[in-house]
C-alpha cells in the first residue's frame, strides 16, 4: 500500500513537472512569437515608409524634369513661334510650332499626376522617360524589351522606376554620354533590367565614387529583394543591372 502511495506521489509530481515545462515552454514560445511578430510589423513599417519616400522623391524628380522641359523644349518651342508671328508672312509654320508646344503640354500635364505609375506598367514609364530624354536632346536613348510583360507588383515597380530614374539622372549629370540604352527581359518567373551609358565612367574601387546615388540605387534593391550590380570603366561606360524574381500568377 505504502508503494502505490509513493507510485502515485511520484506520478503526480512527473505530472506536474512535465505541466510545468509545457508551461514554461509555452511561455517561451509566446515571447518568441510576439518578438517575430513586433519585428514584421516594425519590418512592414519600415517598408511602407521607404515606398512612401521613395514615391516623394519620385514626384521631386519629376517636378525637375518638367522645369528642364519647360525651359529648354516648351520654352524654345514658344519662343520660335513668336519670332515665327513676327517674321513669317503665313501662319501655317506657327500653328505647327504652337500645335507642338500643345502636345508637350499634354505630356507634362500626365507627368504630374502623382498616381501616373499606378495606372502605367514599368516598361511604359521607362519608355516615357526615354522618349522624354530623347525629345530634350540630352543623348540619345532607347529601350528594348524581351520576352512576354509580366505583371509587377506596383510598390516594386516604384522602387525600380527610382532606381532608373537615379541611374539616368546620373548619366546625365555627370557620366557626359552620347547613347543610354535599356534593356528590359522576362524570363519566365525572373525579369532582368540592364541599363548602359557610353558615359565617362568611374572606379568603383574608389571610396569617393560612391556617391549618394549609387547607394540609394543598392538600399532601394535591398528593400524589394531584388540583385543590383553596378560596373563602370573608365571611359567606356556605366552599367546597372537588376535582377528580380517575380511572385507566381495564381
Amino acid at each position: 500500500m505504502q508503494q502505490e502511495g509513493q507510485a502515485i506521489l511520484v506520478a503526480v509530481f512527473t505530472l506536474v513537472f512535465l505541466c510545468a515545462i509545457l508551461i514554461v515552454l509555452f511561455i517561451v514560445f509566446q515571447k518568441h512569437k510576439n518578438k517575430l511578430i513586433l519585428k514584421q510589423n516594425e519590418a512592414e513599417k519600415h517598408f511602407d515608409q521607404e515606398i512612401a519616400k521613395t514615391q516623394i522623391e519620385i514626384r521631386e524628380e519629376t517636378f525637375r524634369n518638367i522645369s528642364w522641359e519647360l525651359h529648354d523644349n516648351i520654352g524654345q518651342l514658344l519662343t520660335l513661334a513668336k519670332i515665327q508671328l513676327q517674321n513669317a508672312s503665313d501662319n501655317k509654320d506657327v500653328m505647327v510650332t504652337l500645335d507642338k508646344g500643345l502636345k508637350e503640354l499634354r505630356i507634362l500635364s500626365k507627368a504630374i499626376n502623382p498616381e501616373a505609375l499606378k495606372n502605367i506598367s514599368l516598361a511604359t514609364a521607362i519608355n516615357q522617360e526615354v522618349e522624354r530624354l530623347n525629345r530634350l536632346q540630352y543623348l540619345k536613348a532607347s529601350l528594348h524589351i524581351e520576352g512576354e510583360e509580366r505583371t509587377i507588383d506596383n510598390e516594386v515597380e516604384v522602387v525600380f522606376f527610382r532606381m532608373l530614374q537615379e541611374f539616368f539622372s546620373n548619366t546625365i549629370k555627370h557620366a557626359k554620354a552620347t547613347h543610354l540604352k535599356v534593356f528590359i527581359k522576362f524570363d519566365g518567373d525572373q525579369l532582368n533590367i540592364l541599363a548602359e551609358d557610353d558615359g565617362t565612367g568611374f572606379n568603383k574601387n574608389n571610396p569617393e565614387s560612391s556617391g549618394i546615388g549609387l547607394t540609394n540605387i543598392k538600399k532601394r534593391a535591398e528593400l524589394v529583394h531584388a540583385k543590383v550590380t553596378v560596373n563602370s570603366t573608365i571611359n567606356e561606360g556605366t552599367q546597372l543591372h537588376i535582377s528580380y524574381t517575380l511572385k507566381s500568377q495564381v
